[in-house]
Formats: C-alpha cells, sequence, structure tokens
C-alpha cells in the first residue's frame, strides 16, 4: 500500500515537472494541439484507475454489510459521500465513476467462481488507456438498460463496434476519425434500439409518467423553468426553433432587396436568448387566439399593476399576477404598448372609486390591416411572422401618440422590449413605416420604407421596374 502511494507521488511530481511549462498562449497551433492530446492521453490512464478504486469503494460498501461496511465505518451515508470527502470531486462525479467502476470489474459468482465484468470490452480498453471516462461512461450507460433482454452475442458486438468507433479501431485498421463522447453517444442510443426486442413502449409508458413542466422560484430576476417533455413533444419544440433561429429563415420574410439594404450579422443574442424570445412569441400568441379557455371572460391576459406616477416619471416598478417578484418599467412600457391599459383609482383605504375602459388596445380589424400592410417583424433579419408578432405604438400615448394603424408597426416580442436600447429606429411617414439601422451596424444608414409583406415587395419592384423603363432611352431614328 505505501510503496504504490510513493510511487504515484513520485509521477505526480514527475508530471508537475514536465508540465511546468511557457505559457501555452505562446505555443504554436499544431504544439498545442499535440500537447492537449497527450494530457488526455495521460488522464485516461487516470481515469481506468479512478473508476477501479471507486468501483471497490462501492463494493466493499454495499448495504448487506450492515455496519461493517467501509462507508459506515468512515461516518458517510453512502460510498458517493465517502469517495466525495476523499476526493472532493462532486457528486455527479462520484456516482459516475462508481456506476463505471461498478460495470468494469470482475466478479464473483454465487459459488466463489471468477467473473468477467458486465462490459469486459470497455474493462479492457479503459484499463489499456484507449478509451476516456466520458466514452466509456457513455457506452455503460446506453447498452447497460438493454444488456437485459438483448440477445448476449449482439450485446458483445455492439460493445466492440462502440469501442472501435470510439478508439479509430476497427478490424485491425485504424478509422479516420475517432468519435467524440457526443458522438459516440448517438451511435450508442441507435444500438440501444436495435438490443431491445421489446421496443420503447416500457419507456414510453414510465415517461408518460415523469412528464411535467413546473416554474421554480424567482432567483435573480427570473423565473427558472424545470421538467421534462416526451420526446415527440421536444422534438416538435425543437423544430419550431430551428425553423426561427436558423441564419436565413425559409419564411421568406428576409429578401434580396432587405439584404442590399442592411446588413443582417448584427444579432447579438445567444441561441439560448433566441430560444426564451421564440417560447415567448408562441405564448402571447397563443393567449390571443381566442382558441383556448377564457379567463372572467377574456382571454388569458397578463395582469400588472402599477401606479400611473411611476409610469409618468420612468421610475418605479410592476406587479404582474402569477409571478412573485416585480416586473421592470420597460417590461411594463411594453405590456401597455401591446396590450392597452385599464385606469383603476383606489382612495386610500383601498376602496376603488373609479374604473376606467381599456385604452390603448388596437382592434382585431387594426391588427389584420397592420399585418397585411407590414408582413411580419419589420427588423430586418428577424424571421418572426406576423401573426406572432406585438404592435408598436411608434409614436408613445404619453407623447399624444394614437391607437391607429398610421401609428402602429409590428415588431417580434424582443424587438418590442430593446426598441429604446437597441439603436433600431422606427418612425411612421405619411402612414408609412420607415426603418434605420444602428449606427453600429451602418455607420451611414439613412430612413428607408420597410415591409415583409410578398405583395407590397413585389408591387415595389413592379414599380422600379417600370421607373428605369421609363428612364431608358428609345432607339434613334
Amino acid at each position: 500500500m505505501t510503496a504504490v502511494t510513493d510511487a504515484l507521488e513520485q509521477v505526480r511530481s514527475t508530471l508537475r515537472e514536465v508540465l511546468r511549462f511557457d505559457d501555452p498562449a505562446r505555443w504554436p497551433d499544431d504544439e498545442l494541439l499535440a500537447v492537449t492530446a497527450s494530457i488526455e492521453a495521460v488522464g485516461r490512464v487516470i481515469d481506468a484507475h479512478r473508476a477501479a478504486c471507486a468501483g471497490e469503494v462501492d463494493e466493499r460498501s454495499r448495504v448487506e454489510l450492515g455496519s461493517e461496511r467501509l462507508s459506515s465505518r468512515r461516518g458517510c451515508r453512502s460510498a458517493s459521500e465517502l469517495i466525495e470527502r476523499v476526493t472532493q470531486a462532486s457528486g455527479a462525479e462520484a456516482r459516475r465513476r462508481i456506476t463505471l467502476g461498478a460495470a468494469t470489474r470482475g466478479r464473483v459468482g454465487f459459488t466463489g467462481e471468477p467473473l468477467e465484468a458486465e462490459f469486459p470490452g470497455v474493462a479492457a480498453a479503459l484499463a489499456a488507456g484507449l478509451l476516456g471516462a466520458d466514452a466509456a461512461s457513455t457506452i455503460v450507460r446506453e447498452l447497460d438498460r438493454p444488456r437485459r433482454v438483448a440477445d448476449p452475442v449482439t450485446l458483445a458486438a455492439a460493445e466492440r463496434e462502440l469501442i472501435a468507433a470510439a478508439t479509430g479501431t476497427g478490424d485491425g485498421a485504424g478509422t479516420p476519425v475517432q468519435c467524440a463522447a457526443d458522438e459516440l453517444r448517438v451511435q450508442a442510443q441507435a444500438w440501444a434500439v436495435f438490443l431491445d426486442q421489446d421496443g420503447p413502449e416500457p419507456d414510453d409508458d414510465r415517461a408518460m409518467l415523469r412528464r411535467g413542466l413546473r416554474l421554480g422560484r424567482a432567483r435573480d430576476g427570473l423565473i427558472p423553468i424545470r421538467g421534462d417533455l416526451m420526446p415527440e413533444v421536444a422534438a416538435g419544440l425543437t423544430r419550431l426553433f430551428d425553423a426561427h433561429l436558423s441564419p436565413r429563415s425559409n419564411t421568406g420574410f428576409v429578401t434580396d432587396e432587405q439584404a442590399a439594404h442592411f446588413d443582417l450579422s448584427g444579432e447579438q443574442r445567444s441561441t439560448d436568448q433566441q430560444r426564451h424570445d421564440v417560447l415567448a412569441a408562441i405564448i402571447a400568441t397563443t393567449a390571443r387566439s381566442g382558441q383556448h379557455p377564457s379567463i372572467g371572460g377574456a382571454p388569458p391576459t397578463v395582469l400588472v399593476s402599477v401606479r400611473a406616477s411611476d409610469v409618468a416619471a420612468g421610475r418605479g416598478a410592476g406587479h404582474a399576477d402569477g409571478v412573485e417578484i416585480p416586473v421592470s418599467l420597460r417590461a411594463v412600457r411594453q405590456l401597455i404598448c401591446t396590450g392597452g391599459t385599464q385606469r383603476v383609482v383606489l382612495d386610500d383605504r383601498g376602496r376603488i372609486i373609479e374604473l376606467g375602459s381599456q385604452e390603448r388596445c388596437f382592434t382585431p380589424q387594426q391588427r389584420r390591416a397592420i399585418t397585411l400592410r407590414d408582413g411580419g417583424c419589420l427588423i430586418p433579419g428577424c424571421s418572426v411572422p406576423a401573426s406572432w408578432c406585438e404592435i408598436h405604438h411608434v409614436i408613445p400615448d404619453v407623447e399624444g401618440g394614437p391607437t391607429h394603424p398610421d401609428n402602429g408597426v409590428l415588431v417580434c416580442w424582443f424587438h418590442h422590449r430593446s426598441i429604446d436600447t437597441s439603436g433600431w429606429g422606427i418612425r411612421m411617414h405619411h402612414g408609412v413605416p420607415q426603418i434605420r439601422p444602428p449606427i453600429w451596424l451602418d455607420p451611414g444608414g439613412g430612413w428607408r420604407d420597410a415591409t415583409k409583406s410578398p405583395t407590397r415587395i413585389a408591387d415595389r419592384l413592379e414599380r422600379r421596374t417600370r421607373h428605369r423603363a421609363e428612364r431608358r432611352p428609345g432607339p434613334a431614328a
């Protein structure tokens, strides 16, 4: 025991000396990648022994050993907790090592005879330093469920194929590219489906019981959302995201004419932020569709209370029904611009003494007219369709702007929320929307008519073609 510990300490000291190098930022590309690969190869050797030790700790901490369990004798509730304390690894990492170690360690039969590991191929590749912990855990995790029902010969073949894909070896010849752990996961899942002769129905029944969605408690000004989606629901949502997050959507809203006017490479949102904004548009569209249950005789509408003095002064916050934290005044202004307001006057004791009618709300007829004119979110490069858009009051109500099609334009949730800070300019010129790009995107940009209506674009192109034809000199006499 002491000899092994001393030898490992010598290895650690040697590695520290070898790896006491200059700043990697100074290395050439080839050297940087070569050292990265070499360090990973050393790490794979360590990974194998980490898993082996974790598996043995787990074996000596079996429940049936009672008070003689290793974890109990060291004052820990489980093997995972003991490994956490010894290694300072996270609970998730400790559990992963235990799972991998248990699946790749030799076993003993009921009569005491030695048995091979549950995944002998993975165990051998791991011990040889050919397979890292990520890849090995992927194979074990994905093949463990069908292992109980699969044909042993076919299961062994699947294990060999996955190891070959991960290590770049197969039939005695190297393959051009070794699979990374994520690529290996896709292959392993395909093998799992093939190996499970009962099909996905048992999993589907369990998934139906576990499906769910819930809103968490507020944290840092955000409401976390957690849950589990059925695969087909997740697939539908993924396709919906893909349709609206592609660099150049097939919706037809971004035309060559618009691309010539604007540089459309100014998107600064992360992909996760864009998914959030797509979901926000889906929720708003669904609420006003009229095809869902009403609340109090009206479509599901977010109710926000805010003091009129705060709105006028541009300070304070609003309080939305259903969430526990206040919403910013910028969000309040966006909701007012989109859904209108209703004035409620309370006396000092809280009694309602005046109830006004709803104001600043575009009618369905006005929305149809604006949709026909604008065709979608007016910001170039945005693929959000008209049906998902909100209507923005170009001139705010506090500045005398009317709720009229000549003062309303279509913008998506994100561009409506950020219209005051993004730098995009929107104005109405004789009832026609015009757009001006931010200075950082187009320093010399000016105002241009804006639309994504195919009919209006066709009319514009036709007029331009006719104008050019009229200016073309006729044949000489």
